[in-house]
C-alpha cells in the first residue's frame, strides 16, 4: 500500500468537526488572552495617566485588574489542555460510531499503531518492552478516560455557559470604549450635535471604574479628544474589540465540541454501545 493510500484511508476516522473546534478554540483562546492581556495594561495606563492622580483612588483598580490577568494565564492553559483532551475523545468516539455504520475498518496504519504501542512480540529487549509496557498503562488509563463521552458533554456544556458569561462580560470594555471613542466623534464634529463641547465627557466614575470621590474622575472637551487620538488609546480600543472575537470564537468552538459529542453518545448509546466502548 502506497503512502498517500495509507494516509488516506486513515483520514476516514478523523473527526473533522473536531479538528475544526480545535482550531478556533486555540485560535480563539490566543487571541482573547494576549489581547485582553495588553487591553488591560493599556486600560490601567489610561487610568493613572489621565482620570486620576491619587493612588489611593485606583488602587483597588489594579489589582483587580492584575488578578484578571493571573486568571488569563490559567485559562490560557486550561484549555489548551482541555482542547487538546476533547480532540482525543474525538478521534475516539468518531472511530466507534463509524465501526458501527461500517465506514471504519482496520488498516495498516491501524494495525502499526497498535504494533507500537503494544510493544509487538520480537526484536524488544528488555528495555523496550519496559517502555512499551509503560506507554500501553498511559493510553489504557487515558482511554478509560475517553470511553465516557457523557462525561466529556457534561463538562463541556457547563464550561460553556461558563464561557457565556465570559463573552458578555468581555462586551462590556468594549462598549465603554465604544461610547468613549463616539463622544470623542462628537467632540471633533461639533456641527453633528447640540450640546457645548466643555459638557461632552467621559466620566470612568459612571462604570464603575473609579470611586465617586476619585478626582478627576472624568475628561471633557478638547482635553477627551487629545486623548482619543493617543495611540494608547487606540490600540487598547482594538484590543478589547480583538478579544471579544477571540472570546466569541471560543464560544463557537465549544458548541461545536458540544454538538459533535452529544452526537456520538447519542449514537452509541441508541445502538446498545452503552457509555463504555
Amino acid at each position: 500500500m502506497g503512502l498517500l493510500e495509507c494516509c488516506a484511508r486513515c483520514l476516514v476516522g478523523a473527526p473533522f468537526a473536531s479538528l475544526v473546534a480545535t482550531g478556533l478554540c486555540f485560535f480563539g483562546v490566543a487571541l482573547f488572552c494576549g489581547c485582553g492581556h495588553e487591553a488591560l495594561t493599556g486600560t490601567e495606563k489610561l487610568i493613572e495617566t489621565y482620570f486620576s492622580k491619587n493612588y489611593q483612588d485606583y488602587e483597588y483598580l489594579i489589582n483587580v485588574i492584575h488578578a484578571f490577568q493571573y486568571v488569563i494565564y490559567g485559562t490560557a492553559s486550561f484549555f489548551f489542555l482541555y482542547g487538546a483532551l476533547l480532540l482525543a475523545e474525538g478521534f475516539y468516539t468518531t472511530g466507534a460510531v463509524r465501526q458501527i455504520f461500517g465506514d471504519y475498518k482496520t488498516t495498516i496504519c491501524g494495525k502499526g499503531l497498535s504494533a507500537t504501542v503494544t510493544g509487538g512480540q520480537k526484536g524488544r529487549g528488555s528495555r523496550g518492552q519496559h517502555q512499551a509496557r509503560s506507554l500501553e498503562r498511559v493510553c489504557h488509563c487515558l482511554g478509560k478516560w475517553l470511553g465516557h463521552p457523557d462525561k466529556f458533554v457534561g463538562i463541556t456544556y457547563a464550561l460553556t455557559i461558563v464561557w457565556l458569561l465570559v463573552f458578555a462580560c468581555s462586551a462590556v470594555p468594549v462598549y465603554i470604549y465604544f461610547n468613549t471613542w463616539t463622544t470623542c466623534q462628537s467632540i471633533a464634529f461639533p456641527s453633528k450635535t447640540s450640546a457645548s463641547i466643555g459638557s461632552l465627557c467621559a466620566d470612568a466614575r459612571m462604570y464603575g471604574v473609579l470611586p465617586w470621590n476619585a478626582f478627576p474622575g472624568k475628561v471633557c472637551g478638547s482635553n477627551l479628544l487629545s486623548i482619543c487620538k493617543t495611540a494608547e488609546f487606540q490600540m487598547t480600543f482594538h484590543l478589547f474589540i480583538a478579544a471579544f472575537v477571540g472570546a466569541a470564537a471560543t464560544l463557537v468552538s465549544l458548541l461545536t465540541f458540544m454538538i459533535a459529542a452529544t452526537y456520538n453518545f447519542a449514537v452509541l448509546k441508541l445502538m446498545g454501545r452503552g457509555t463504555k466502548f
